[in-house]
């Protein structure tokens, strides 16, 4: 029995493994620490999701493009586009929300067409490619409005404020008031996203032959498969997530401005690699970008508990951790060719 679990565990189950024990460490010793600060609180939990609902979705479409060998740094710049553009048609050209929302996921897709034809077809160079990309969508969010845009649609609002609330996991606080935790309709969404392109990747014939163009680009070839289809296929995915992204973003700050999501291109991939998926592709689990992600929103947590450290201790501790990782998967891929 314990040789045939040996056998399933290779270095992509060690990698998920030590990403999951991680966490479980990091939120346990948060649960002791702050434990006069309420981290221990069931709602405290729930605030990773809420807070990072729209890097769950943007790290699930990174992963699928990493899988293949690529990358896309062009998606925080894609959510400050789309959280401008539904400010601005909901604010100044009367827009409905949901038809603004439609407009942006359109953009998204119609987005990630144009580069994954340049990286597909045209055999240019995903980081190049998606660097172009990310200029092009910030300085679009400029054009539209170098100011902030506050979103004051109704329909969006009640969206953005709806709350879905766990009563089983309520407590009382110690002026006796009973609180009830919840979270909000975009971790749903989140969670469906992920649910969804777990079961793609791992029970299609789509999902197959990301990996298969990920793991040896050859191979594929050989194997009869069409690469340049598959990557296109990714690419358009990872646009529409992303720009789903940028609206799970909106909703959680309800408004525009030119700033919003930069530097959210690296979180997804440091959530990716910290999740076990692999620079060089072939290797990756959106169970594990997910973690990636909670890891991260657990560090935040950490020093606004704390109260006294700068924000910037998060991406210090993130820099760790993916250091540790890359080594990590170094060593894993040397032991494999060594028992080859």
């Amino acid at each position: 029995m314990i040789n045939r679990i040996k056998e399933k565990i290779d270095e992509k189950t060690y990698l998920l493994i030590i990403t999951i024990l991680m966490f479980i460490a990091m939120y346990g010793a948060g649960m002791i620490i702050f434990a006069d600060k309420g981290f221990a609180k069931p709602q405290m939990f729930l605030n990773l999701f809420v807070n990072n609902a729209g890097l769950i979705v943007t790290a699930v479409g990174m992963t699928m493009v990493m899988i293949t060998g690529g990358i896309d740094i062009s998606v925080g710049s894609v959510i400050g586009l789309t959280c401008m553009m539904l400010a601005y048609m909901m604010e100044f050209m009367n827009v409905p929300a949901f038809l603004a929302i439609l407009i942006v996921l359109i953009f998204g897709i119609l987005f990630g067409s144009v580069q994954g034809f340049l990286i597909a077809y045209l055999k240019e160079q995903p980081f190049i490619v998606t660097l172009a990309g990310m200029f092009f969508c910030r300085g679009l969010t400029a054009v539209i409005s170098s100011d902030m845009i506050n979103i004051s649609n109704a329909t969006f609002l009640k969206i953005a404020q709806a709350k879905i609330y766990f009563p089983f996991l309520a407590t009382v606080n110690k002026k006796g008031k009973v609180i009830t935790p919840f979270i909000y309709p975009s971790v749903v969404i989140a969670l469906i996203v992920l649910v969804v392109i777990y079961l793609v990747l791992k029970y299609t014939k789509f999902g197959r032959e990301i990996y298969a163009v990920g793991g040896n680009q050859q191979s594929a070839l050989l194997m009869g498969l069409n690469v340049r289809s598959t990557k296109m296929k990714t690419y358009v995915l990872n646009g529409f997530l992303a720009s789903l992204g940028g609206v799970l973003f909106a909703l959680n700050t309800c408004a525009g401005f030119v700033e919003q999501g930069r530097g959210f291109e690296m979180e997804a991939i440091a959530s990716a690699v910290i999740g076990g998926t692999l620079l060089t592709g072939g290797v990756g689990n959106v169970i594990g970008s997910l973690f990636g992600v909670l890891i991260k929103g657990t560090i935040e947590s950490f020093i606004t508990t704390q109260g006294t450290l700068s924000s910037w201790w998060t991406r210090i501790v993130i820099s760790l951790l993916l250091a540790f990782f890359i080594v990590l998967q170094s060593i894993f891929a040397s032991i494999k060719s060594k028992n080859r």
